[in-house]
């Protein structure tokens, strides 16, 4: 069972202290790196250029190219041999980015994980259930490192087979779920078809969600059709997987555990640090790695850190939810537009359900946005009402998006199914 309480409740003295220590250790480590070694030594920088950490802004960014550019081996800070686990993307844009572990990192990181699990109130006597898939994919694996180390019984379901995850909810008393937004939805659609009520015939109580950018609108509406508490993750590969940084019970911000990430937000455009509270691209600095630490590493994802205290009473920094991708922001007709912006509209309307689409297309000069959104299977066929219902949807989503959608609200089960990530935009401009 995790015991690491005393990292995890630093004063922010304490925790300062702490990051300059393992940072100056973590650029030492680094000149084991082939790729770390050449650039620190091209730019004349060592462990002893760090007098305090804002010291590391002397240091160069670190991108997922160049994580493509050293395939497969070529940023490993340990001999290979050292090495027990590597998990990779698809890389269906190139090379894949493989990140390795040693046994250690795998070691930390199930502490982390399970940091995050205990927070939240999940115990050795629950029941866990993961429809993460495994393999390849790190929310898998992460959750089920977590869960274990904490003592949980485990159910490792697996991604799909939306009857089976019910079957085994009910049969095995599961409590403790993780699942991705889209998917938390789908099963609460299958459990109404199968005459399943989840506060009468389940004992969950915990849900874990993350990999989707998601609103809080829609997280609130999971948590209504289940009967849960659903709590926000956040990881990524490069940095391990799951366990990066966690909401608390107070679900006002995700945790960044500073015992193993220095987080900066940056301006994209510029790469100057924005201040606390402003929206930027996060950058991570590991500092518990082994096998693969990263230096500064872009993530593109775009969030802010939220000044003040939480609450809860721990220091650590809290990030805001992912406002989506630097690189997934949709620019139409001048204007920047990320999904979850649309999102946060739609949520609001209880007559629709939680599908949507949105699709972009280019007809000669001109850029049109679609989106189609499920209504609601309790929604009645009111002509008149739906046309309503459209116009006050077209409208709310002009004034937040400044340019003005086609809005079709179309009848529940017409969009794709996926057992995965949902897909929510489709850019047919790509191929003109």
């Amino acid at each position: 069972m995790y015991l690491h309480k005393e990292l995890e409740t630093m004063s922010r003295d304490e925790i300062n202290a702490y990051q300059l220590e393992k940072l100056k250790s973590t650029i030492t480590h680094c000149m084991n790196s082939p790729f770390y070694k050449k650039r620190f030594n091209q730019e004349k920088l060592s462990a002893d250029s760090i007098k305090s950490l804002d010291d590391l802004r002397r240091f160069p960014f670190t991108t997922k190219e160049d994580l493509r550019a050293t395939y497969p081996f070529g940023m490993a800070a340990v001999p290979l041999e050292k090495c027990i686990r590597l998990h990779s993307s698809s890389g269906t844009t190139g090379n894949p980015t493989v990140i390795l572990h040693t046994r250690n990192d795998i070691e930390a990181w199930a502490d982390a994980m399970a940091r995050c699990m205990y927070m939240v109130g999940m115990r050795p006597n629950d029941v866990f259930q993961n429809s993460s898939g495994y393999g390849m994919f790190t929310g898998g694996l992460g959750m089920q490192y977590g869960a274990e180390r904490l003592g949980m019984l485990t159910v490792p379901a697996g991604a799909g087979n939306t009857k089976r995850q019910i079957k085994f909810m009910k049969d095995f008393g599961t409590t403790c779920l993780h699942a991705i937004p889209s998917y938390a939805s789908r099963l609460y659609e299958v459990m109404k078809e199968e005459g399943i009520d989840p506060r009468r015939d389940l004992k969950l109580r915990v849900l874990a969600i993350g990999a989707e950018p998601h609103s809080d609108e829609q997280r609130h509406r999971i948590e209504d059709m289940l009967g849960v508490k659903a709590y926000n993750s956040f990881g990524m590969s490069e940095m391990c997987g799951p366990g990066v940084a966690f909401e608390c019970p107070e679900q006002n911000g995700m945790h960044i555990w500073e015992d193993y990430y220095i987080v900066e937000i940056i301006d994209p455009v510029t790469l100057e640090p924005v201040p606390d509270g402003e929206i930027g691209e996060m950058v991570l600095t590991t500092l518990k790695r082994e096998a693969m630490p990263m230096i500064r590493y872009r993530t593109r994802d775009l969030t802010r850190i939220l000044p003040g205290e939480c609450p809860c009473g721990r220091h650590h920094k809290r990030l805001a939810r992912m406002q989506g991708r630097s690189d997934d922001m949709i620019i139409l007709k001048g204007v920047n537009i990320f999904p979850i912006q649309i999102e946060q509209i739609l949520m609001r309307y209880k007559e629709l359900g939680s599908d949507y689409l949105i699709t972009l297309n280019r007809e000669d000069i001109n850029d049109s946005m679609t989106i189609e959104v499920e209504l609601n299977q309790l929604f009645t066929d009111d002509y008149g009402r739906l046309q309503s219902l459209t116009r006050d949807i077209t409208r709310e989503l002009k004034d937040e998006i400044l340019v003005t959608p086609y809005v079709k609200l179309v009848s529940k089960g017409s969009l794709p199914r996926t057992e995965g990530k949902a897909k929510r935009v489709v850019d047919n401009r790509i191929t003109h």
